[in-house]
């Protein structure tokens, strides 16, 4: 009679065969989740560094020359601050209602609201009349601090320098520095450098 010999090399193959196709199922599912973690940061960098270069950079410019009055009234120093502004290559349309402007010297500093200043809107070279207050791509708006119902401007006296900062709410604020004439006549309008 012959003897039975037991061989389990077979069975230990297939134990072998089960145990790797569990090492690679596990492989898979781990370098899934790595690669959607991966994913996941790679768009939110690009959220914030999107945001930020939105938030960094200013969606005005200046067009044009700054302007300053003298009245007849205030002989010796500046009455109002006139210039034009529009949008920066690229830069979104701007709601102008949100937009503060700042006027600052060595010894004092005002804040006007939009609605305290004085605005004039223009399209194509054309004065508009009917505005949206929406500052978008080829208009153009003038400018006027303080307008008729706001607090004077801080003394702006001859060879003074001040600093009107126009801050929209969304964006960098806009740096306007300029120095008065050296000499103020009644009634006159000087363009500042």
């Amino acid at each position: 009679m012959s003897k039975l010999m037991r061989n389990d090399n077979a069975f230990t193959g297939l134990e072998a065969a089960i145990v790797l196709i569990a090492f690679i199922v596990v492989a898979a599912v781990f370098s899934y989740v790595m690669l959607g973690a991966g994913f996941f940061a790679t768009q939110e960098a690009q959220r914030s560094v999107q945001t930020g270069v939105a938030q960094a950079s200013s969606n005005l410019e200046l067009s044009g020359p700054v302007v300053v009055a003298v009245s007849n009234t205030t002989a010796d120093e500046v009455e109002s601050i006139s210039f034009f502004l529009q949008l920066a290559a690229g830069g979104a349309a701007v709601d102008m209602q949100k937009v503060t402007f700042t006027v600052s010297t060595t010894g004092s500093m005002e804040t006007y609201m939009y609605s305290n200043v004085t605005s004039e809107w223009y399209a194509g070279g054309v004065t508009q009349a009917d505005r949206n207050d929406m500052l978008e791509r080829f208009e153009l708006v003038k400018i006027t601090i303080p307008g008729k119902d706001a607090a004077t401007l801080p003394n702006i006296n001859t060879n003074d320098r001040f600093t009107v900062e126009v801050k929209p709410d969304i964006g960098a604020a806009l740096p306007i520095n300029r120095i008065a004439p050296p000499d103020l006549e009644e009634d006159h309008k000087y363009e500042v450098y």
